[in-house]
Formats: C-alpha cells, structure tokens, sequence
C-alpha cells in the first residue's frame, strides 16, 4: 500500500464555453496518487477553513511515486451539487492501492462554485469533462508521460453514475427520461432547484450555451480508453439512456453498487433496471438499510450538526464500514476488468 499524494489544479475545455457564455468552460482538477517514498499522509478537511467532512489521509502536494512508469488511471464523477473530494474516502483507497484517481468539479454543478440550473439539467455534458482531463493531463502536468491509458476505469456517484456509465457507451434522449419521471412519484427537482423541469423552455430561449448543450444531448460520450466502469447508487437519469445503447455495451465491464434503502436513487428503478440491460453487468446490494449518503465522506462535528441529512446515518450504519465495502467490491471489479 501507498502513502496517498493529492494535487489540484484548474484547466479549460476550449471547445465549449461556460454557462455564463464567458470564457471557455472551465475543468477544476483534483487527483489522487501513489506519493513517493517518505511522503508524510495527515487527515485532510473539506473545506480547509471549516471543515464539514474528511476525505482521508494525503501528503499534499507529494510527487508522484516513481515505483512504476506509469500507473493505471481512475477517472472519478461527483453526485449532483457535490465535488470530487465529497468521493475522497474512494479515490484514497483506490490511490493507496496503485492508481492514480482523476476527478473533477462538474462546472455549475458542484459546490465549489455558484450553482447553474443549466449544469442541472445538461447531464450529457459531464462526461466530457473526464475525457479532456485525461486527454490533458496525460501529455501536461505533473502525471504527463506517467499514466497507463491502455488501463483506464471510471467510478462515479449518484448522477456520477450515469456519468461514467456515459463514459462506456450509454447514450442520452431526454425524452425519455421526461416521459418516465412524469409517471413516478419520487422524481422531482434537485433541492438546490426543485423547479429545474420548468426552466428549460426559459434557458433555451435566453442562453446560447444552454442550447447548444441541448443540441448534443444524444451524443456518443463513449471514451474508448474505459475499459470498466463502477457506478454507486444510480441516479434516476439514467431513465433517460436509450436501453439499445445499454444492451449494446458488452465490452465494457460494468459494476453497480447500491443500497435497497434509497430514496434518491431507487433500487428497482435504477440499479436493477440497468443490470437487466448491460450484458457484462454485476450488480452489488449493501443490503436492505443502506440510503443514499453513505456514499458520501464522513462528516466532521461541524457537518454532521450543520448537514445532518448528508452526514449523520441511522442507527446500525457503520459509513467507513460501507466504505470499506464499496472500495472493495471496485478494486475487485476493475481486476477482474
């Protein structure tokens, strides 16, 4: 096992613009990695000033261990208005265990900056973000020359899920995601815009970037480079992927890990409709009691008081346990891959 190195950075998608239409859209960076020998590992809060969780343990800013040329790559999807240290506790045991973990901070959908209804609703968008960062940061940067791109994985939660399951072939019409959450009563608008459907006539009136988004909602986001994904907890856009692209992705390892207790991302609705449809698909319980936030870090005294809905579990869940677990059952899956 390796002391784990952590690094962020901020680069840019040239070929499309941020929601404000200013500038190009902006791809926030964080990853995780095998630190070189000596490397000095300390709990590291988020966010620094007034912490509300604890990713893990990292030496900040540790060069890359030169053990291997290069070393497999995992690229990592936050769940919706979160951030890639939000899934730290994964990317540090997946670093500890010889990859190095690339995440990043989806533009207007993450908490690291202002909130855009426009990120909320272009899911199709997110994908891209990993592919350029790979693309980027394989030939510039600290990791260039040093990262195996012939052993890539994915691993995201929540809409993180469908991302990565983007990543591997599954193709987006929102049509029909509109026309399946019109009949179930759990669906409704994120908490940061519980209006969001309402919106979208207004935004492809008023912003460009918006429909240009809106335009290439079908696209082909496939990354041959992913050869397994892990998606954690499924969120209810994956009802939107064309079930013709899902039962078309057998050349890419597929694992699902979810709880039978979750009400954002339900069970039936979600993990088990698509294991029914991915043909190399395994798919993992964590049991009858498990929710949806376990997925999260563990919160600190201050998150747990301030977000207790994010970070606070019912009696019986043990979070580092089912973080064990959910670790566990990735490393297995993208071996087996």
């Amino acid at each position: 096992m390796f002391a784990v190195g952590f690094q962020t950075g901020l680069l840019h998608d040239a070929e499309r613009p941020a929601w404000s239409g200013e500038g190009p859209r902006p791809l926030a960076w964080s990853a995780w990695y095998p630190a070189a020998g000596g490397a000095e590992a300390m709990p590291f809060g988020v966010p620094p000033a007034a912490a509300l969780f604890v990713m893990g343990a990292v030496a900040a800013d540790a060069p890359l261990s030169a053990a291997r040329g290069a070393w497999p790559v995992v690229l990592l999807s936050h769940g919706t208005g979160g951030t890639a240290a939000s899934l730290g506790w994964l990317a540090c045991r997946l670093a500890a265990a010889g990859h190095v973990v690339i995440g990043v901070d989806h533009h207007g959908n993450t908490a690291a900056e202002p909130y855009r209804p426009e990120a909320f609703l272009a899911w199709w968008d997110r994908p891209r973000d990993l592919t350029v960062l790979l693309d980027r940061l394989a030939a510039e940067g600290p990791f260039a020359g040093h990262l195996d791109l012939a052993d890539v994985t994915a691993a995201g939660f929540s809409i993180g899920g469908y991302t990565v399951l983007a990543l591997a072939g599954a193709v987006t019409e929102m049509a029909l995601f509109r026309d399946w959450a019109a009949e179930q009563p759990f669906v409704k608008g994120p908490r940061e815009f519980p209006d969001i459907a309402a919106q979208i006539e207004p935004l492809l009136t008023t912003s460009a970037p918006f429909r240009a988004a809106w335009e290439r909602q079908s696209a082909d986001l496939r990354d041959h480079r992913v050869r397994a994904v892990a998606a954690l907890a499924p969120a209810p856009p994956v009802r939107g992927f064309r079930e013709a692209s899902l039962t078309a992705m057998g050349d890419v390892a597929v694992t699902i890990i979810s709880g039978e207790a979750d009400d954002e991302a339900p069970w039936e609705a979600c993990a088990l409709w698509l294991s029914r449809l991915i043909p190399d698909c395994r798919l993992h319980s964590l049991g009858a009691a498990v929710a949806h936030y376990p997925f999260l870090c563990e919160g600190t005294k201050l998150g747990r008081r301030m977000l207790p809905e994010l970070f606070v579990d019912p009696p019986g869940i043990d979070r580092r346990a089912v973080h064990d677990a959910v670790a566990a059952l990735t490393l297995e899956a993208f071996r087996r891959a």
